[in-house]
């Protein structure tokens, strides 16, 4: 039995759903994942990767779109088979260094080290809901300027997650996430009406593996951002705790109907991910499409505290001036959408951090929520300010997205050994799901080590 009361509830058991239709009724966490993916890494560094190299990176879109999404898939099959949170499912690999209070895994040391990052990509993408907000708010209060917006859309943030509980926040992000993706999907579609049009010869160059390594930080960074990256890939795990998956699943395998049922709820999460993939995969096409399609011919690059006002010239030349409105509105939405669903994931990992370091017992889960508000409190703040100090979204997202990229396959790693060591053999994966889970992890620790020689080792008068 799980000994987790946050993982696993007392009489939570529940069937799994037998038909397509009411799996597809049981889904949810990957709405919630989908309000952080469709946002930040689409709209700041998918569509400024466009604007910057044109169509020559298409193949690398839908590579950083694909390659995770297996990883969140079979790390999610784990905990909710066996009740363990992300942060502890990390802290049983083996490594360890000396913690406050015994032993911690060097996974979690390393995660530790991205919490600055992490909070700075927080500060960027609030930054840019800001400036999407002041743009909003011109009309009826001229010179309300970023920092001033950035600090409402803190506040609005704040009191949406202390109110919300899973169930609401999971219907706010549908709305939010699905109405701007097919808006944008519908104005590249439109951008093939205009002067701007991607031709064949513009997808075909893109699909030919070219890597242009001046654009490599912007690249990197991208994908890092975009499709499921670490931080929603730990995330989605907790999402699927909250909606309640490893309750229904029951944490005694001695049960005669625990495999069953937690077959059953497996095909729920992995119809989960793949609808979110190709939520995904089409909003991360329709920003490049638009960025190299406008942007790029237009030789305008998003940066500083104009990074939304350019970004919409995606829409109004593609449906006119009128469209500029629509824009703005959608960007707040959308990257509003992002720090609601990123800080809310933060909101859950960091109580459970607490645990992993003996500072809470793992039981009292009234202190756990506790710390959720108290999180949910402090950080927007800290986000705004951030943000209110650089002023440029698009580079504190670069910043955090590339530390993301390096947690990649660490996590790719953690799923794989854990999969092997302390999971039920009853609901393993088939062995070819475990064969190209490590080769994904082999090309994430590539993607790493090519990042290392041709932009970190240069600098210090070493490779390249």
């Amino acid at each position: 039995m799980s000994d987790d009361p946050y993982t696993i509830a007392p009489g939570g058991v529940r069937a799994p759903p037998s038909t397509l239709g009411g799996r597809l009724r049981s889904l949810g966490p990957g709405v919630v994942v989908s309000g952080s993916i469709v946002g930040s890494g689409e709209i700041l560094l998918t569509a400024g990767l466009g604007a910057a190299a044109g169509f020559t990176l298409l193949w690398w879109v839908l590579f950083s779109c694909w390659i995770k999404s297996l990883v969140q898939a079979e790390l999610a099959r784990y905990v909710i088979t066996t009740g363990d949170t992300y942060l502890r499912a990390l802290n049983r690999l083996p490594g360890t260094l000396p913690g406050p209070r015994g032993p911690i895994s060097w996974p979690i040391w390393l995660g530790l080290i991205g919490i600055v990052p992490g909070v700075l990509t927080s500060g960027g993408i609030i930054g840019g809901a800001g400036q999407a907000l002041a743009l909003i708010l011109e009309p009826w209060l001229p010179g309300f300027g970023g920092p001033k917006a950035t600090a409402v859309a803190a506040a609005l943030v704040m009191l949406l997650l202390w109110t919300g509980a899973y169930g609401r926040l999971e219907k706010i992000l549908l709305v939010m996430v699905v109405s701007f993706s097919l808006l944008t999907i519908v104005c590249a579609v439109l951008m093939q009406t205009t002067d701007y049009r991607a031709t064949l010869e513009d997808v075909i160059s893109g699909l030919t593996f070219d890597f242009p390594l001046e654009h490599l930080v912007l690249a990197i960074g991208m994908y890092g951002a975009t499709g499921v990256a670490s931080a929603e890939i730990a995330a989605y795990t907790y999402w699927c705790v909250e909606k309640g998956y490893p309750s229904f699943v029951g944490g005694d395998r001695s049960d005669p109907g625990w495999v069953a049922r937690a077959k059953g709820w497996i095909r729920v999460v992995q119809i989960d991910v793949w609808v979110t993939l190709a939520i995904l995969t089409f909003a991360t096409l329709a920003f490049y499409f638009l960025g190299a399609g406008v942007l790029h011919r237009l030789g305008l690059t998003p940066e500083g505290p104009e990074t939304v006002a350019v970004l919409a010239n995606m829409y109004t030349s593609t449906l006119g001036n009128w469209a500029f409105a629509l824009f703005i509105l959608g960007a707040f939405f959308i990257l509003f959408s992002t720090v609601l669903s990123g800080l809310g994931a933060g909101s859950r990992v960091f109580p459970d951090l607490l645990v992993t370091f003996g500072a809470i017992p793992r039981s009292k889960l009234a202190l756990r929520r506790n710390w959720t508000r108290g999180y949910i409190v402090v950080m927007p703040v800290v986000s705004a300010l951030i943000y209110t100090y650089f002023e440029s979204p698009i580079y504190l997202v670069i910043f955090g997205a590339t530390f993301g990229a390096f947690m990649l396959p660490v996590q790719a790693f953690a799923t794989l050994y854990m999969q092997r060591k302390r999971m039920d053999p009853r609901v393993r994966p088939k062995p070819l799901t475990t064969w190209c889970l490590g080769g994904v992890l082999l090309a994430m620790a590539a993607l790493c080590v090519a990042y290392l020689w041709f932009r970190i080792l240069p600098l210090t008068g070493i490779g390249g």
